[in-house]
């Protein structure tokens, strides 16, 4: 497992010396292990240079993970939610320290990205209304700084999620990347836990100030919407 956590990077093949240093195993013990994988179909390999990559496994699953989620479905959604807004829309969940888009995007690769929740919007809202079992920022690794308006301090991104509590809504203006402002909404449970988060991303030219509060209500109108399709009954808020 942890051989093809080494892919998160987006590195797209690595050797068996590479495995070996990223993991801190013996160059024996990742060529076992890659070769088994390689059985599984969840590696594949260059013949001519003997460098390993993800394999027809993990896009079959990925595949399938994709339906039985029922991420399908949501893509009417995205597309008026785009054609009113003006804006690209991203569905997101989490995955230990990260966010991982598994929706949305106007570029194919940036599904599966993972960023750290610190500094992205829907990052944020999956800490906010995190499970309380992942609700711990101490448990989180050193915060990450992309811009000089990351917030890297546990302290300060407590009192941000408590305004993101309070306001139903967060925001990421510049946090990321310069001159990217993204907002972003829950997708919540019946026990209030966010299952997946919804942001929306544009430049602070479209998404103004004085247009944010009409950005963010049709972003919630979209992830009510959502809810709906990629919630099972039993686990959709009693309002539905």
């Amino acid at each position: 497992m942890d051989i093809l956590h080494s892919f998160h990077d987006n590195t797209p093949d690595l050797s068996a010396a590479e495995i070996a240093r990223r993991l801190d195993l013996p160059l024996s013990t990742a060529h076992r292990l890659a070769r088994t994988l390689l059985l599984g179909g969840f590696l594949e390999q260059d013949l001519r240079t003997a460098r390993y990559r993800l394999g027809p496994a993990i896009t079959e699953l990925g595949r399938i993970s994709h339906h039985q989620r029922g991420l399908h479905l949501a893509a009417p959604e995205f597309a008026e939610l785009a054609d009113t807004t003006g804006a690209t829309p991203y569905l997101a969940l989490r995955s230990g320290p990260y966010a991982v888009v598994v929706a949305g995007g106007s570029v194919i690769p940036e599904i599966g990205l993972r960023r750290p929740l610190n500094s992205t919007a829907f990052g944020k809202v999956l800490l906010a209304w995190a499970r309380p079992a992942e609700a711990n920022l101490a448990s989180l690794p050193p915060l990450p700084s992309f811009t000089d308006r990351t917030i890297v301090d546990r302290a300060e991104l407590a009192a941000e999620l408590e305004r993101v509590r309070v306001k139903a809504y967060a925001l990421n203006d510049g946090e990321s990347a310069p001159g990217v402002r993204t907002l972003a909404v829950p997708l919540l449970d019946r026990l209030g836990h966010a299952r997946f988060a919804l942001a929306l991303r544009a430049t602070p030219v479209l998404i103004t100030d004085e247009r944010l509060p009409w950005f963010v209500e049709r972003t919630r109108s979209c992830a009510r919407a959502l809810e709906v399709l990629l919630l099972p009954p039993n686990e959709r808020r009693k309002d539905f």
